[in-house]
């Protein structure tokens, strides 16, 4: 039994020292050299007195996160990243609840953080490395400094007082109040999974993975990890690429990429400008392999059209049970306007749809869909109030103590007995691969002047992000006054002006009779 993911990094840099373990556009990096980096890492952070604590992680998406990440892991300490394009206000209400004891950063980039809020230490990761460089030079030359066998020491010393429940990472997803919630999740919930992504797909060390997910999204977790185990690559693919399909494509094919985790948003942009008749995947993609959001068959069947052979696979699941905990292989033909469904639970995953009086539904009833298993979180970070509303006793369980995880979202069961995702229960929608509380847009909105009542939905028809005011305000002009609030992907597609926000009973906004103008 492991304790720690990072074991999985000993046995594969053993069986493949010399093989390329993730590669960025400026540097790859072997299995044998991302261990070494990485224990120089987790050795300066144990000697630094550091165990189980919150490292944050500052860098440009690359391979020296990932070095970082399992510096982290190595020292039994979690990671949690933060990405360098992020709005500073968001940065500072992350450091605000994680409180790192030490930012993994550069020496450039240190002057970038110290804009934020935050004063306590810092690790430069090229001052670890080349002290690393030097030390391992040293020993190559029979001059190996007696400190180095003694930091392996302590840092093994410190692995194996690790437990598979000790915390591996923290993401942080939105928040309803406009406080960024940290996801926190533990070693066995990732080895859980990644044991079924490989049994399932069978990943092999002759696999290569085309990474598209950003580091602070989950959905990257299949990528990293996958290789972890398995001694497969991870191509970490250029950003600018998912706006230029062909080169994409191009791209997939000179690196040999055999298997794609994305959102479907980028697969829809490919199906869209039609990339598939400039390059030929026919030999090179295996399987794709989608999560995030809702991936329409109009365009899956434009991917199956031009790629009969490759294997697809719709993932579902939130951050909050690592990952996903549902899974269809698509095994049959749908017309454009079905839905595609998001299958079965994993294994070791129970899935219980359950209607509002808390009972198991029946037939074709909708219910909200609800998750028990290791895969789930251990709560949000600090924050015991939302941990408590999300993940609450069983219900059918009157016996023993046993948590399931609500997610909020409604599904049901077709007649095939697969499931099908219908909406979101509340205000928290997935837009663009990422899981967005509506509440944060809105207090964003209402940090302006110009604006009294603003309320946002979402159309899940045309997949957009709607703002309703009272104001005569324009969309380009509100975006720019709130784009150091919320990331790019949470600003308004549309804004509609309404002469007066209609109120409910309550007092609250009514958004039933606001839905009705979509």
């Amino acid at each position: 039994m492991k304790a720690n993911v990072t074991y999985w990094l000993d046995e594969t840099a053993a069986r493949f020292p010399d093989k390329t373990a993730y590669a960025d556009e400026k540097k790859e990096i072997t299995f044998k050299e991302l261990r070494t980096q990485a224990r120089a890492i987790a050795c300066e952070l144990t000697e630094r007195g550091l165990f189980k604590k919150p490292v944050a992680v500052f860098l440009e998406k690359g391979v020296e996160v990932l070095v970082s990440f399992m510096g982290a892991a190595y020292s039994c300490n979690f990671y949690s990243p933060i990405d360098v394009d992020m709005p500073g206000s968001r940065v500072n209400k992350i450091l605000e609840v994680l409180e790192p004891a030490v930012v993994i950063t550069t020496g450039a980039l240190r002057e970038v953080f110290s804009a934020y809020d935050y004063k306590g230490a810092f690790l430069l990761l090229e001052d670890v490395l080349s002290q690393e460089a030097s030390l391992t030079a040293e020993g190559e030359g029979g001059f190996a400094k007696p400190e180095l066998s003694a930091r392996e020491a302590a840092l093994e010393a410190a692995r194996k007082r690790g437990i598979d429940t000790d915390l591996l990472y923290v993401l942080f997803t939105s928040g309803s109040t406009g406080v960024p919630k940290g996801v926190t999740i533990n070693h066995r919930a990732v080895i859980d999974y990644i044991d079924w992504v490989t049994e399932t797909f069978e990943i092999t060390e002759k696999d290569s993975f085309g990474n598209q997910a950003p580091f602070y999204f989950d959905n990257s977790i299949l990528d990293i990890y996958s290789t972890l185990k398995t001694g497969a690559t991870t191509y970490i693919i250029p950003k600018t690429l998912f706006a230029q399909p062909v080169p994409l494509l191009e791209y997939l094919k000179e690196k040999k990429i055999n298997t794609i985790f994305w959102v479907p948003s980028a697969l829809i942009v490919v199906a869209k400008l039609k990339a598939f008749k400039n390059v030929d995947l026919s030999n090179t993609l295996r399987r794709v392999l989608f999560c995030g959001e809702v991936m329409p068959n109009k365009q899956l069947n434009v991917w199956r059209k031009f790629l009969p052979e490759v294997q697809y696979a719709n993932l579902y699941g939130p951050t909050e049970i690592t990952d996903a905990c549902t899974y269809y292989i698509v095994n049959r033909e749908f017309s454009d306007e079905e839905p595609l469904p998001i299958g079965y639970p994993m294994a070791n995953t129970d899935i219980l749809v359950l209607n509002e009086k808390n009972e198991l539904v029946t037939g074709e009833e909708p219910g909200e869909l609800c998750v028990r298993g290791t895969s789930l979180s251990m709560g949000y970070y600090r924050n015991p109030e939302k941990t408590k509303e999300a993940f609450v006793q069983n219900p059918l369980n009157q016996a023993a103590p046993e948590l399931i995880y609500r997610t909020g979202d409604i599904v049901k069961y077709n007649e095939r007995g697969e499931i099908i995702y219908l909406s979101r229960k509340d205000f928290q929608i997935k837009h663009m691969g990422h899981r967005i509380e509506l509440g944060e847009i809105e207090t964003a909105v209402s940090s302006l002047s110009e604006i009294s009542l603003n309320c946002c939905l979402y159309d899940e028809k045309r997949q957009k992000i709607v703002l309703f005011i009272e104001e005569e305000l324009d969309k380009a002009r509100i975006n720019e006054k709130i784009s150091h609030l919320v990331p790019e992907y949470m600003l308004p597609n549309k804004v509609i002006r309404v002469e007066k926000m209609p109120i409910n009973a309550n007092g609250k906004i009514d958004r039933v009779k606001l839905k009705e103008l979509l």
